[in-house]
């Protein structure tokens, strides 16, 4: 699994450098671009690549399509894959990263509500300790969202668990007592979505250790404005 998110982080860093080029091009293309990037860093199979431009970002789980990127917008990226270990299992990755497309700084109201989603993406990892029960992991993410005013907005889990599977139990969501045990790897990918406007979400693999979380995505977690 750290090979796996480490090759993914490859990847999110090459977006943020604007390596992946952007605008111009429809999200189909770009999502054919990561899956290949995916490849090239050590995964052998390409399980998903979302990438979402605008108001398309609003849905969370938007087919990448015709739509043609321009400048001046959010672009939300989700994607993963699965890696062979020396054992010949099969591991999986699941990152989400945002950028900001012409190379300029977000309006205002965007970089504030990242910033809120950065702050309870923070809490929920910080929050996944071991015998925390997982529905207490979603509210840690929830909570600064709703204060922000934005609660309705975040439209779905906080996360899932990943393995050998993309999506397996334990599932970060409310009403789901299960105690986060040692060994429990999962998503922390809270969301906000403002229909017609924009999407934005935050994702990291974190696994629950006796010492605490160990968060294994490191890429950047800014919104990250991109001249490509």
């Amino acid at each position: 699994l750290r090979a796996a998110s480490a090759a993914a982080d490859r990847v999110a860093a090459q977006l943020h450098a604007g390596e992946i080029p952007l605008v111009g091009r429809t999200e189909a293309e770009v999502s054919a671009d990561i899956g290949r990037r995916l490849l090239a860093e050590g995964h052998h199979r390409v399980n998903f690549a979302i990438v979402a431009a605008a108001a398309n970002a609003a849905s969370p789980h938007h087919e990448p399509g015709p739509t043609v990127i321009g400048a001046g917008e959010g672009v939300l990226c989700d994607f993963g894959g699965t890696m062979a270990a020396p054992d010949g299992v099969g591991y999986c990755s699941d990152i989400t990263r945002c950028v900001w497309t012409g190379g300029v700084e977000p309006p205002a109201e965007v970089a504030e509500v990242y910033a809120v989603l950065h702050d309870a993406q923070r809490a929920a990892c910080t929050a996944a300790t071991v015998g925390t029960a997982c529905e207490d992991v979603d509210a840690a993410a929830r909570t600064p969202i709703a204060a922000a005013g934005w609660g309705e907005r975040f439209i779905h889990r906080t996360g899932h668990g990943i393995g050998i599977e993309e999506h397996e139990d334990p599932y970060v969501v409310a009403g789901n007592r299960t105690p986060l045990a040692a060994g429990h790897a999962f998503s922390v990918e809270p969301g906000i979505y403002e229909p017609g406007r924009w999407g934005f979400r935050l994702e990291d693999i974190v696994v629950a250790t006796p010492t605490g979380p160990e968060e294994l995505n490191r890429a950047d977690h800014t919104l990250v404005p991109v001249d490509a």
